[in-house]
């Protein structure tokens, strides 16, 4: 299979991440959403969506969006809990994730590495928003060493993959203790070269 991403992204890493973790063969195309080669005619054909990360299987299926793509890539192994309700549990770490986390975090980082602009330019309702997300995730990793107890699970994957990259976003991680443990345990544990604030 193939799977089309930009290795900047989060977004993309965190499946990448899940594939080797899981040991799948796959080749990686790089696609640099700056160029617009996630936008030409071939690219669409195969996600009209236009984003990346986006697999294509063999037998010439499609799947797109992040946190389908690894939920997927994951079935039956350890990040994803053996229960329904730990499940369930991982189900809305990842929702939230997308919803509360991504938009916030990924989205101050994409305006000062992407498109160069300067921290004071950023949105100051999205740089408090990122916090209170970040504020969050430290409250709940105070009384739990990864999201949901002992062991990584997709969770973990999906909120690592941005949260590492929150300070080229402009956020301070200083204050949060609790959060910078994690980030390293969880790079440790899934064999990712820590990423250097």
């Amino acid at each position: 299979m193939k799977i089309f991403g930009d290795l900047n992204s989060g977004n993309c890493l965190k499946v990448k991440w899940v594939s080797e973790a899981v040991g799948l063969r796959f080749t990686w195309v790089d696609v640099d959403i700056m160029k617009g080669e996630s936008r030409t005619p071939e690219f669409l054909a195969m996600n009209p969506a236009g984003q990346v990360p986006t697999v294509l299987f063999d037998d010439g299926r499609v799947l797109a969006q992040s946190n389908a793509i690894i939920r997927y890539f994951a079935r039956g192994s350890r990040f994803i809990p053996a229960d329904d309700f730990g499940a369930a549990m991982m189900d809305e770490w990842l929702f939230w994730e997308q919803y509360s986390h991504e938009p916030y975090i990924a989205g101050c980082r994409f305006q000062l590495v992407y498109l160069r602009r300067r921290p004071e330019e950023l949105d100051p309702e999205r740089v408090r928003r990122g916090y209170a997300a970040l504020d969050r995730m430290d409250e709940h990793l105070r009384k739990t060493r990864f999201l949901l107890g002992e062991s990584v699970s997709l969770a973990d994957v999906a909120l690592l993959a941005y949260t590492r990259l929150a300070p080229e976003g402009g956020f301070d991680l200083s204050r949060h203790a609790a959060l910078c443990r994690w980030i390293g345990e969880a790079e440790q544990d899934l064999g990712v070269a820590s990423q250097t604030a």
